[in-house]
């Protein structure tokens, strides 16, 4: 198999944000590896999409909150692949720190050895989450918030040796009070992983919110 240009990791990509994020992806010469928990079927037909428009995909199951399957996901990328070029990090889970802090540290450092200087990690979050604690959340979703803030700040941690390893990480963060387009949305992450000189923070949404923050 010829190997491709470009490798990407999306996690969460069987539907919404992330499912558009592959498709706006894809193309002939980058491979999207389309990451799930349990909709087997919804990530095959991201895939199988992509590769009727003459892209290439491949869907593979893995939690990420559970260290076998991350690890065998990643060694299957290794084995086929030998590299990532850009970690989309779309996938949380509610008040899970595990989910939200724990696995996104642990796939950023795992996907450090495959990635080469100019590679690219984009964080998807929300001003709710970006901004916390400086900032009033609805009420209800202050433990979401802290455990995606925390995701966020566990990143910052890995700063210097990203860095010094030429992987750039870009945060793109959209204001929960109103409707991002799902397209808007996924566009700003593509943009963050490909483009040749990412911003380190997107913000997408009214501005309303961001003036108001403290």
């Amino acid at each position: 198999m010829q190997q491709p240009a470009r490798v990407v990791l999306i996690t969460g990509a069987s539907r919404g944000i992330g499912a558009e994020v592959a498709h706006q992806l894809a193309s002939p010469d980058t491979h999207v590896i389309v990451n799930y928990r349990e909709k087997v079927n919804r990530a095959n037909a991201v895939v199988e999409a992509i590769r009727s428009a003459g892209g290439n995909a491949t869907a593979l199951a893995a939690d990420i909150s559970d260290d076998v399957e991350v690890a065998a996901m990643m060694q299957y990328i290794t084995t086929h692949f030998g590299k990532l070029d850009a970690l989309i990090l779309n996938a949380s889970g509610g008040l899970e720190m595990r989910r939200n802090r724990d696995a996104q540290r642990q796939l950023a450092s795992l996907a450090m050895p495959l990635m080469r200087a100019g590679a690219r990690i984009v964080y998807v979050t929300s001003h709710q989450a970006h901004f916390y604690p400086n900032k009033a959340v609805p009420k209800g979703y202050s433990g979401v918030a802290a455990s995606k803030r925390a995701g966020e700040t566990a990143l910052y941690t890995m700063r210097s040796e990203l860095d010094h390893a030429g992987i750039h990480v870009t945060v793109v963060s959209g204001d929960e009070t109103i409707i991002v387009p799902v397209e808007e949305f996924a566009t700003a992450i593509v943009n963050a992983a490909v483009t040749p000189s990412p911003s380190t923070i997107v913000y997408l949404g009214g501005a309303d919110y961001l003036m108001t923050v403290a």
